[in-house]
């Protein structure tokens, strides 16, 4: 795109960065993922993760920043804009995303 039109504008990134994350989310099986100045909420789909230990692995590795609360996993992070929180987001879904795949490929 940038060969043909030049220079993306802000907004076009942050739609292609949006687009990125929900992909990671849905390999993670992520139903919604809600990000804030204070960190993100995470709820998925049908209340279950494919990887219920690699959940745990992901919660510890979070220093005591993670917690679940009513079937969603609270993320605590200090994100002072836009770009942090997108940035923060899709670390998150990507990082779940990988716990998600390593259990297929141990089935397979």
């Amino acid at each position: 795109m940038i060969d043909r039109f030049g220079k993306l504008p802000k907004e076009v990134n942050t739609l292609l960065l949006v687009v990125r994350i929900k992909a990671m989310c849905k390999r993670a099986g992520i139903a919604r993922l809600d990000g804030g100045p204070k960190g993100a909420t995470i709820q998925f789909h049908e209340d279950k993760f494919a990887s219920p230990s690699g959940l745990v692995e992901f919660i510890q590795a979070q220093d005591g920043l993670a917690k679940v609360r009513d079937n969603k996993i609270i993320v605590r992070r200090n994100w002072r804009n836009n770009a942090d929180k997108i940035k923060g987001a899709f670390a998150i879904a990507r990082d779940l995303a990988e716990k998600v795949s390593e259990v297929r490929r141990a089935k397979a």
